[in-house]
């Protein structure tokens, strides 16, 4: 029994939601996502709920259940409240600046890494004085969205002897001893 695809998802007031030819489209204030499923899969929308109904017990089709109704729900809460992530460069010299949608870090190598953000994805950095810089992305697509934190990550990631690197803002990064003496 998949408990995750047998949750019922709200459908907050101004997004609509429509199920045809085995597309998923979830229209919100200011973009419209689309999704299809296997054959098979029923989507019911009554009331403002929104439930995944699967074809069969196989075990092929109780794992797409869950997957089905967790790509529904992040396009539903993607269309109206967006999702957002923050990056947190630490080590001495390192820096973040962006043009457009053009991200320029300084991560310690003997040149900068220029990296081009998708449209869908919009990109803030924000430098004070004593303190990290930090990386601000949001978008409406989650996936999209964790694979450029991901690639952005991957530059740097943070190491355990000093705690240097890219790193989320709020993440704790386990400390090993260096040499003992």
């Amino acid at each position: 029994m998949s408990r995750i695809g047998n949750a019922i998802i709200n459908i907050p007031s101004g997004t609509t939601v429509e199920f045809k030819d085995n597309v998923v489209t979830v229209k919100g204030p200011k973009v419209t996502m689309t999704q299809e499923l296997k054959e098979g899969f029923d989507v019911k929308i009554e009331d403002g709920k929104l439930s995944v109904v699967r074809p069969s017990e196989s075990k092929e089709d109780k794992s797409l259940h869950g997957l089905y109704r967790a790509l529904i729900n992040n396009m539903v809460v993607g269309v109206t409240e967006g999702f957002k992530k923050q990056l947190e460069l630490v080590g001495v010299g390192y820096r973040a600046s962006h043009q457009g949608q053009n991200l320029d870090m300084s991560l310690g190598f003997s040149h900068n890494i220029v990296m081009q953000i998708p449209s869908e994805v919009t990109v803030e950095t924000l430098t004070e004085k004593g303190k990290n810089p930090i990386i601000t992305l949001s978008s409406h697509d989650k996936q999209l969205l964790g694979m450029i934190v991901a690639k952005i990550r991957s530059f740097r990631k943070p190491e355990p002897y000093k705690g240097k690197g890219i790193k989320f803002v709020g993440e704790v990064i386990r400390r090993k001893a260096g040499k003992s003496a």
